[in-house]
């Protein structure tokens, strides 16, 4: 079975996150959602869009990580090396391009 997989964010690559999250910011209306140093995420105030985040990759909320990274890679994508935490599988797609593979945590848990 396929694990369910949701589109949770379109993320740009820039030199300056922060500059070229102020623009769409300030282009779109959307406030800040999240930010750290070299990341940034703005979503719209009702909260009913995927946010467009400002990095180098693009992110794919699964239900399921571990069935969703043998998918991945039965499918031509290739884990990099070394993972940055237990929630999150960064991988290359065929073409080269990163992108994140993550299980939404719950606070407390």
């Amino acid at each position: 079975m396929r694990p369910a997989c949701t589109l949770a964010a379109t993320t740009l690559d820039a030199p300056d996150a922060h500059a070229l999250a102020r623009f769409y910011r300030d282009l779109l209306g959307w406030p800040v959602r999240k930010e750290e140093p070299g990341w940034v995420e703005i979503a719209p105030p009702d909260g009913g869009a995927a946010g467009l985040s400002f990095q180098t990759e693009l992110d794919i909320e699964v239900t399921d990580l571990p069935a969703a990274l043998e998918r991945a890679v039965a499918l031509g994508a290739r884990p990099a090396d070394p993972q940055p935490q237990d929630d999150v599988r960064v991988l290359y797609d065929p073409a080269g391009h990163p992108f994140c593979l993550f299980t939404r945590t719950t606070a407390g848990a």
